[in-house]
C-alpha cells in the first residue's frame, strides 16, 4: 500500500515550516490574501483571480443570514441547553443546510455541468425540463415558498457576476431553463441557490463540495444569532419554549 500524502498543509510536527498548498502560509498567505482567496486557494489549488473573487465571495455573503430560519432557531435552543460551548450550536445549525435549506446550489450545479455539454442548449434545456416533469421530479435551483415570481438574491448575484466579468454560460443556460419550466405553464422562482450553482460553476469551484460555501457563510450568521441569544435572555429560544408548552396534547384515537 502506498504512503498515504497530503497537499493541503504540513502537519503539526513541523515546526520549521508552515505551509499552504506549496505556499508559505506566514509570507505569502497571512497578511496578504483575503479570507475570500484563502478559501478558494486551498480548496482548489489555485489563486483565484479578481472575478473569481468577487463572485466568491458574493456568494460566500449571500446565505449568511436570513432572519431566524430553521437553522438559526436550532442553533438559537441548542444554545440555550449547551451556552458554555458556542461550537455546538454552530455545528447544529449547520446540520440543517442540506437539500431543503441552503444546500440546493449542489443539485443545479450538476445539472448544468450536464447540460453545458450539450450541442444546442435549448433543446437540452427542453428536454432535461420535459423528463423532470413527466418524473415529477423537483428541479434543483427553482422555486421558493416566499420569493415570487423572482427572488431578488438570485438577481444581485448575476449582477455582481456581470459586473466582475464572467462569461456567463452556466448563467445563460440555468435561465434557459427558467424559460422552458415557464412555458410549462406554471412558474417557478429562480432561486438564489440556483443562482449559486451556476455561478460557483462560471468560477471553477467543484461540485462535490459546493455546498461547503453555503456552510461557511452561514457559520458566521449563526454566531450573531448565538451572541444575539446570550444577549438577551435566551428571548427567542424561551418563547419557543412557551410555544411548545402550550401545544395541546391528545390520546390516539
Amino acid at each position: 500500500m502506498a504512503k498515504p500524502v497530503t497537499r493541503i498543509g504540513t502537519p503539526t510536527s513541523r515546526t520549521d515550516v508552515l505551509k499552504m498548498r506549496g505556499k508559505d502560509t506566514l509570507s505569502d498567505i497571512v497578511g496578504k490574501r483575503s479570507f475570500t482567496e484563502t478559501f478558494y486557494f486551498i480548496v482548489t489549488g489555485k489563486l483565484p483571480n479578481a472575478m473569481q473573487t468577487k463572485v466568491f465571495d458574493a456568494c460566500l455573503i449571500i446565505l449568511m443570514d436570513h432572519g431566524i430560519t430553521p437553522n438559526a432557531l436550532v442553533a438559537r435552543m441548542v444554545e440555550e441547553a449547551c451556552p458554555e460551548d458556542v461550537q455546538i450550536p454552530i455545528a447544529a445549525g449547520l446540520l440543517m443546510v442540506g437539500n431543503k435549506y441552503a444546500g440546493t446550489m449542489t443539485g443545479a450545479a450538476v445539472m448544468l455541468s450536464e447540460g453545458i455539454k450539450a450541442p444546442d442548449h435549448r433543446a437540452w434545456a427542453a428536454d432535461y425540463v420535459a423528463k423532470a416533469r413527466a418524473a415529477k421530479r423537483r428541479i434543483a435551483g427553482f422555486g421558493h415558498p416566499y420569493y415570487f415570481p423572482d427572488d431578488p438574491r438570485a438577481a444581485r448575484l448575476f449582477e455582481v457576476a456581470r459586473e466582475a466579468g464572467v462569461d456567463g454560460k452556466y448563467i445563460r443556460l440555468i435561465k434557459l431553463v427558467s424559460e422552458e419550466i415557464d412555458k410549462g405553464g406554471k412558474h417557478l422562482t429562480l432561486n438564489v441557490t440556483g443562482a449559486m450553482g451556476a455561478l460557483l460553476c462560471e468560477i471553477d469551484f467543484p461540485i462535490p463540495v459546493m455546498r461547503g460555501v453555503s456552510v461557511i457563510g452561514r457559520a458566521a450568521g449563526l454566531v450573531s444569532h448565538i451572541y444575539e441569544e446570550k444577549t438577551n435572555g435566551n428571548a427567542v429560544a424561551n418563547a419557543v419554549i412557551d410555544l411548545v408548552n402550550n401545544v395541546e396534547y391528545q390520546d390516539p384515537a
